[in-house]
């Protein structure tokens, strides 16, 4: 099974590029995308269309609820199916999208963990709704593991504690007894690459469209049937309308916060793609997309 990775910073066009090479050659693609897996997040994930989805088969797209817990873990599950069904149909796998830290864990492996209990899952789950706390919490457990993680690595925090509680070992003992096993071995890893100006006005005319197709009612919507504790209520384009609905600012300047972050959410990913994953091609739309119909052909 051919394997391939095109990242980006949001609004690159990375997607439809994905799908154009996907209907080229009969891919299936992997979303790499946490706030597209949920369902009714339609409009603030950007996530492709019903129709784009009709013609090319993708994964990770409208998965769960949107007050249920999202992990790395599960994650690897649809990494899996993927797997599967690209394997028995003798079909390409195109990984795509914005969080580069799914990726990065297919790469690098995650360790074989135990069975965590239903009531070791809540009680995490309590301790993750504040990320500062529970990073706390951990350092306090043990340091060293603690001082090796960033404290806004979500998921490392939520395993660290899941492992302590539910064997009440030092997760840096728990996990160098068991170290990480690579799920994804052989992956062509490509990276879009697109201006600093060009990608400004990309920000500005996706954020425009969101606008225009109805941002502010699917919020409202979401906000009515799951309140805003939930995890994806926090995303960029959600928090900002939430925060118009409080009156702390216009529609206009909603619309401008909504550009601000995202455009310092592509610096993020433009950062990690940099320095978390081997050297890879950084080419523009037209290149990647000759490049890589050549491999999936090939």
């Amino acid at each position: 099974m051919k394997t391939v990775a095109i990242l980006g910073p949001t609004a690159s066009g990375k997607s439809d590029l994905a799908i154009a090479l996907a209907k080229e050659s009969g891919a299936y693609i992997l979303s790499l995308d946490s706030l597209s897996v949920y369902r009714k997040i339609d409009i603030a994930s950007a996530k492709p269309s019903l129709r784009q989805r009709e013609e090319v088969k993708h994964f990770g797209i409208d998965e769960i609820e949107v007050d249920t817990h999202f992990s790395v873990g599960l994650y690897t599950e649809l990494f899996r199916e993927a797997s599967r069904r690209t394997k028995a149909e003798g079909r390409p796998l195109i990984i795509v999208g914005g969080t580069g830290f799914y990726l990065k864990m297919l790469i690098e492996g995650i360790s074989d963990l135990p069975p965590m209990p239903e009531p070791i899952k809540e009680r995490v789950s309590r301790l993750m709704l504040d990320l500062h706390e529970a990073y706390k919490t951990l350092r306090r457990i043990d340091r060293n593991y603690a001082d090796s993680i960033s404290g806004t690595d979500r998921y490392r925090i939520e395993k660290g504690l899941q492992i302590y509680f539910l064997t009440d070992e030092l997760p840096s003992r728990y996990f160098k007894a068991n170290p990480p096993k690579p799920l994804l071995d052989s992956v062509a890893l490509y990276e879009i690459a697109v201006d600093k100006e060009t990608l400004q006005k990309r920000i500005e005319a996706r954020t425009k469209a969101m606008f225009k197709e109805g941002l502010v009612d699917e919020i409202a919507d979401l906000e009515y049937r799951y309140g805003r504790a939930c995890n994806p209520m926090k995303a960029i384009g959600i928090r900002e309308v939430l925060d118009y609905f409080d009156a702390k600012s216009s529609l206009k300047e909603t619309e401008e916060k909504i550009v601000i972050h995202t455009r310092q959410l592509a610096k993020r990913q433009r950062t990690f793609n940099r320095t978390q994953f081997p050297p890879h091609p950084l080419l523009d739309a037209d290149a990647l997309f000759k490049e890589v119909s050549v491999l999936l052909k090939g």
